[in-house]
């Protein structure tokens, strides 16, 4: 059976809150960024991820190392408060967000082009449709 880990970080990006959820699952990264808009508190937060977290849409997975060691506490929580002062997140999520945004803008530029195509056609097709019926004198 395989280890799956979550991670949520919540940071300030001007002028929003913003939290991205990182899920690491058989040595692969997945990532989805949540934007909460004013600061959440710890229990808004937590509510958010019980009521919302099955409709996430996690990013493509990336490959990632997966570091297995049990650690101090105290080191955890200082390695903890370095990473809330220090802003940004970590590049294997972002390179998953911008992975899951180029993706899904290609799917946006296709049914657009989808959709422009069909209207082209259907817009033609009345034209000859009108033009037969001139043709016949109606």
């Amino acid at each position: 059976m395989d280890k799956v880990t979550g991670r949520l970080t919540v940071f300030f990006e001007d002028p929003f809150w913003v939290g991205v959820f990182e899920r690491i699952s058989e040595g692969r990264l997945s990532a989805v960024k949540v934007t909460f808009g004013a600061e959440p508190k710890d229990y808004e937060v937590y509510d958010f991820i019980l009521k919302n977290y099955c409709r996430l849409h996690f990013s493509p997975a990336v490959a990632a190392a997966v570091k297995e060691s049990s650690r101090n506490p105290k080191r955890i929580q200082r390695e903890v408060r370095k990473q809330v002062q220090s802003t940004g997140i970590g590049t294997k999520s972002q390179q998953a967000l911008k992975m899951q945004q180029e993706q899904l803008k290609t799917e946006r530029r296709t049914v657009g082009r989808e959709h422009r195509e069909a209207e082209k056609q259907r817009q033609f097709e009345l034209k000859q449709q009108k033009r037969k019926e001139k043709h016949r004198g109606r």
